[in-house]
Parts: C-alpha cells; sequence; structure tokens
C-alpha cells in the first residue's frame, strides 16, 4: 500500500489509529476479565484472541487505509473528520461480526473475538481516535496563540455560522481576535452560551462595546432581517467599530471558512435588501437551450446578465459591445464556460453589423443594455446619446421584429421619468420606439426601468472611494439630492424575473425600496473607512451638474401601476404615444447623425412634451417652447 507522499505526517495518523485500536482491544479484554483478576475462561478466550490477531490486525489496517481516517489535518480537526472515523471504525466492527457468525455457523462453531470484546473495543477505538485529534487541535491552537495584544471583537449571529466564525478565529494563530460576546436578533438566545461565549440581543451593543473595549463587530448572518441589521450596523458606525462581513458558504474556499476571506463590510452590503425570490423553474424554462443576445455585455449591467443567463443553461450566449478590452476580460473570467460563449465586437449604431450578428446566430431572447448613461457628458454631447439610445436601439428592435425574435428586454433608467436631461430623454425614445413596434410585432418588447445600482461603472460609489482613499473631499452636488439605489446582481435578477413574466409592451417597474440622501452615503462609506465626516474627511458641495435632479422617480405623474405576481416588480401604466411620433423619431436621429446638437434636443422636447431641462444650456429651448409642462 502506497500513502500520498505530499504529507509525511500521514503515516503517524495511521500508525497512531492502528496502535489506538490495538490498545482498544487489549483494554477490551482487560475490562471483561476485570483487568485480569479472574481467570475463568481466560485461557480459552486468549487463545482465541491470538488466532484472531492478524486477521483483526488486517481489517482495521484495510479500512482505515480505504476510508482514509488519516486524511485530515489534526489541528483542523472537525465534525467531518469525526463522521468519517465512525464511519471507518463502524464498516470495521461490522465486518468483524459478519466474519464472527460466518465462523460460528460455518467454520469451527467458534466466534472471531466474543461478542462484548467486539462491543467494548468498538466504542474504546472510537474514543481514543477522536479523543487524541481534538487534545492534538486544542494543544496546537492553546499553544501557538499569542494572547498579547489581542483585539475584543463581537459576532453579530448566535447561530451555526457565527459558531464556524468564532472557532476559525480561534483556530488561527496570526488572528489577534478575541470574540467577547454574541449578538442575535432572537430574544430567546438571550442569555445563553456559545462555545463558552454569552448571547446579547442586539439591543445591548453600546453597553458591551463600553464595557469589554470592544474594537470590531464580525456579521455571521447569513439572511438577517435586513431592517434590523442596518439598524445594528448604523449603531456600530457612530461607535466607531470597524465591522467586518463574512462571505456566503457557496463561497468558502473548498467548503471550509478561510479567515482570510473576512473582510471589512463594504457599502453595498449596507444598502442591500431582502433577498429576490426568482421563479427559476419558469427562468430555466424560457432560457434553457436558447440562444440568448446581450448587447452592452462588457458593461456592469450586461456582464452581470450574462453570469445569471449561464445558470439556466442556454445553448449559447452572443456578448456584444464595442468595448473590446471589457468583453475579453470578461471573456477570461469565464472561460469554463467558452463553449457557450460567442464574443462580438460591435457597434449597435451600426445597422448592417448588427444585421450580420443576427442572421448568423438567430437569437431568440434579446436581453438589451448598451446605452449612454452619463448625465453630464451626455448633455455636452447629445448627438452622441441619441445615436447610440435612440437609433442603436431603434436598429436592434427593427431587427429583433424581421429575425421573429421571441422576447426583447430592454434595461432603461428612472431618469426617462420626467426627464431634465438629454440621456434621460434619450431612453425614454427609446421605450416609445419598443412599445410601438410592440403593437405590430409577434415579438414581446418588455422595458424594464430601475434606478442606480450600486458599483457599476460610473456610480457614485467608486467616486467616494476613490476620493476617500486621496484623503478627500467627498464630493456630492447638492446637501438635498436623494436617489434610489440596488445592487448590480439583485437589478438583473429582476431583469430576468421581469423579462419571463413579460407579455409585450409593458414598461416594468422595480420597487426601489427607500431612496437615499448621497450626503449620508457618503458619510457612512467615510465611517466605514475608519474615518470621521467633516473631522478627517471633509464633504464638499458642488452644486448640481447639467441635466441633473435633486429627487429621481420612477414613474411620472402622468403614470400609475399594476401589480404583477412578484411584489418587487410592477406594470407602468404610460401615457399614450403622440401621432407622428415615428416621423419625429427619423428626423431626430437625422439631426443627430448630422450633428446638429440644438436642433436635436428641440425634437426631443416636441417627441417627449415633458422634458425640461435643468442646469443645462438647453433651458433656453423651454423658454421659447410654449407647449413645454
Amino acid at each position: 500500500m502506497k500513502f500520498p507522499e505530499n504529507n509525511i505526517k500521514r503515516w503517524a495518523i495511521f500508525a497512531f489509529d492502528l496502535l489506538a485500536s490495538l490498545f482498544a482491544l487489549f483494554l477490551a479484554y482487560a475490562l471483561r476479565f476485570d483487568f485480569f483478576s479472574s481467570q475463568q475462561g481466560f485461557e480459552e478466550e486468549f487463545e482465541v484472541l491470538w488466532s484472531a490477531l492478524p486477521i483483526f490486525i488486517l481489517v482495521r489496517a484495510l479500512f482505515f487505509y480505504f476510508g482514509k481516517s488519516y486524511v485530515g489535518i489534526i489541528r483542523y480537526t472537525s465534525t467531518e473528520d469525526a463522521k468519517r472515523i465512525f464511519y471507518v471504525v463502524t464498516a470495521g466492527t461490522f465486518a468483524f461480526i459478519l466474519f464472527s457468525f460466518f465462523r460460528f455457523y460455518v467454520l469451527d462453531d467458534k466466534y472471531f473475538l466474543p461478542r462484548p470484546i467486539i462491543a467494548i473495543e468498538y466504542f474504546l477505538t472510537l474514543f481514543f481516535m477522536v479523543a487524541a485529534r481534538i487534545a492534538v487541535k486544542l494543544s496546537y491552537h492553546e499553544g501557538r496563540k499569542d494572547t498579547d495584544g489581542m483585539e475584543n471583537v463581537i459576532i453579530y449571529g448566535a447561530g451555526e455560522m457565527g459558531s464556524i466564525v468564532c472557532r476559525t478565529l480561534r483556530e488561527s494563530a496570526n488572528i489577534k481576535q478575541n470574540v467577547v460576546a454574541f449578538l442575535d436578533d432572537n430574544p430567546k438566545k438571550s442569555g445563553n452560551t456559545l462555545l463558552g461565549v454569552k448571547v446579547y440581543h442586539t439591543s445591548k451593543l453600546t453597553e458591551i462595546v463600553k464595557k469589554q473595549d470592544v474594537k470590531s463587530l464580525l456579521v455571521a448572518f447569513q439572511s438577517p432581517d435586513i431592517d434590523k441589521k442596518n439598524q445594528l450596523l448604523d449603531t456600530a458606525l457612530n461607535l466607531s467599530l470597524d465591522i467586518l462581513n463574512t462571505p456566503r458558504v457557496e463561497n468558502w474556499i473548498n467548503g471550509r471558512l478561510n479567515v482570510n476571506q473576512i473582510k471589512k463590510i463594504n457599502i453595498e452590503d449596507l444598502l442591500g435588501r431582502k433577498e429576490i425570490a426568482l421563479d427559476r423553474k419558469r427562468i430555466a424554462q424560457d432560457v434553457l437551450g436558447k440562444t440568448v443576445l446581450v448587447t452592452g455585455a462588457a458593461g456592469s449591467i450586461g456582464s452581470e446578465m450574462v453570469r445569471q443567463l449561464l445558470r439556466f443553461s442556454p445553448n449559447k450566449i452572443v456578448l456584444l459591445d464595442q468595448a473590446e478590452s471589457g468583453l475579453y476580460d470578461l471573456e477570461q473570467e469565464l472561460i469554463e464556460f467558452s463553449d457557450k460563449l460567442e464574443m462580438v465586437v460591435g457597434d449597435i449604431k451600426n445597422r448592417h453589423r448588427i444585421e450580420k450578428v443576427f442572421s448568423y446566430f438567430k437569437p431568440t431572447l434579446v436581453f438589451h443594455a448598451a446605452a449612454y448613461k452619463h448625465v453630464p457628458l451626455m448633455e455636452d454631447n447629445p448627438c452622441e446619446a441619441i445615436e447610440t439610445n435612440v437609433q442603436g436601439t431603434k436598429n436592434l428592435v427593427d431587427l429583433s421584429d424581421q429575425y421573429k425574435v421571441e422576447k426583447f428586454v430592454m434595461i432603461s433608467t428612472d431618469k426617462a421619468v420626467n426627464p431634465t436631461n438629454v440621456m434621460g430623454a434619450s431612453k425614454r425614445i427609446a421605450e416609445i420606439i419598443a412599445q410601438k413596434k410592440n403593437l405590430h410585432s409577434s415579438t414581446a418588447f418588455i422595458t424594464t426601468r430601475f434606478g442606480n445600482v450600486l458599483g457599476s461603472n460610473g456610480s457614485v460609489i467608486p467616486l467616494f472611494k476613490r476620493q476617500i482613499e486621496k484623503g478627500g473631499p467627498v464630493t456630492v452636488t447638492h446637501q438635498d439630492v436623494t436617489r434610489f439605489f440596488m445592487t448590480i446582481p439583485e437589478a438583473c435578477q429582476l431583469v430576468l424575473e421581469a423579462g419571463m413574466i413579460g407579455e409585450g409592451g409593458e414598461i416594468l417597474v422595480f420597487d426601489m425600496g427607500e431612496s437615499v440622501k448621497i450626503i449620508d452615503l457618503a458619510k457612512r462609506m467615510i465611517k466605514l473607512s475608519g474615518f470621521e465626516p467633516e473631522k478627517e474627511i471633509k464633504i464638499k458641495i458642488t452644486g448640481l451638474r447639467p441635466g441633473e435632479k435633486l429627487f429621481e422617480e420612477v414613474l411620472s405623474n402622468l403614470e400609475s401601476t399594476l401589480p404583477t405576481h412578484h411584489p418587487q416588480i410592477l406594470i407602468g401604466k404610460t401615457r399614450e404615444i403622440q401621432e407622428g411620433t415615428e416621423d419625429r423619431i427619423l428626423s431626430l436621429i437625422q439631426f443627430a447623425v448630422n450633428q446638429e446638437n440644438e436642433e436635436a434636443v428641440k425634437e426631443m422636447k416636441k417627441i417627449i412634451p415633458e422634458f425640461l431641462s435643468n442646469n443645462s444650456v438647453f433651458n433656453k429651448l423651454d423658454e421659447q417652447n410654449p407647449t413645454a409642462l
């Protein structure tokens, strides 16, 4: 038998296990014969032992070897190791019992070993093997743990996850963190102990911090009540605690929590909401085996859409974007799915290029995420916004109709509601194009509309992070400016769900929750970074940028909503589209192609009467337009 050579200590573990079972056998005989003070029947039993000993050693050795009881790293012994030992020892003992019955009834009317001996040896072997591992583990970690400079921490979550985190911290010699308390929302757990540490209700956080000189709060809750969690974390931030987060179980390395995975919590975790319940069966039915086209696939939303779609086993995903570097990076990230992915570099403004894509791949589903979205930039470059967001969308809509795509799902924005900027107006016109085409097409054109996504390219979160890293100031455009926020995975999950429930022509609006004041967001991020707002990192008010609103809306005052089966998705009832809109859109595109900025924006305002520019050079067009709302 050849042992693996990568860890020579396995020989020692194997040898110890074998010696432990032999000692357990000897002790079983000693107990059976009252430590040999009683000689009655001993000689006869001793003869049986000598004849059985070689087979006993061989059976135990074979089961230890093939059951791999020796492979665990002793200092990290876990319940999985204990289970493996239990199965291996039990299987060996079961073999002894079978052989005993076989010998008695078939061979020579004698048992392989006396039944009491087999039973006693079984329990003693289990005890010695497990106890020895626990003893080594405890002595190893207690011996290596340096108690000097230990930092007191509290773990939020007194459940299985909390206990795993606590054990992980204790077992890591280089981690100087001492768990002094558990916090839990469940009042029934208060006053109990977990791993020798007392459990308190979350309301006791401030009291414990002051008494125990706590430096950090570690979140070890997989599915906490979001409101209670955010309230607790706000309290922790005000107490200047470092807040650490535990990764989800599916992200553990080889099924084991690594202490290096416990990181400082980020703003996305603070603003996240309840996990979205997806109708996975319905989505799988619509995506399974289909060819899917994703435009803007290299962007933050587009790339996450691809990741989400891969879970539902499509036949092929065509990733279309003009950003070759972004496509290359995504291709490398998803290299294991290369047989399902087609990377296509192309611009949605180029009708001939996009038609080649449709004619060659013949997609069944289209998710349209390609767009220009930066408000101030598009205010300065309106024709580019129109060419991409309007003309590009029209190309995709027309080709989807021509090539009989089943569903076309467009990703829009809350800035399309009562637009105050060119970007928002261009997206509202894109919505109109999809809605108009849906009236006379076999393709179901569906629009999804939501607010800002946390961490997306160009969003406020990365900007604030860069400013904090430089020492400030953190720039906020207005003291009262608010925005709706949603995480990228959350937004993409709702897009998938909305795309499947949409029948065509709808604008599906996502429940964005409560709006967030940007200045409050800035303060939280500064605190998360370990600084004091205004004292160590200044906040500077810079004034609203061209086209920017104070408050975002998801529906205009001319719209209302209808519910769907999903509580976070509503159907927006938009106003009727004006006569002659299609001709005006063609004129708009021609103005954009000719780079006539002012004429193009003037035409946009005719198509969308509620489009009133804000803090922009195009304010003058509203003053000249007597029909402006």
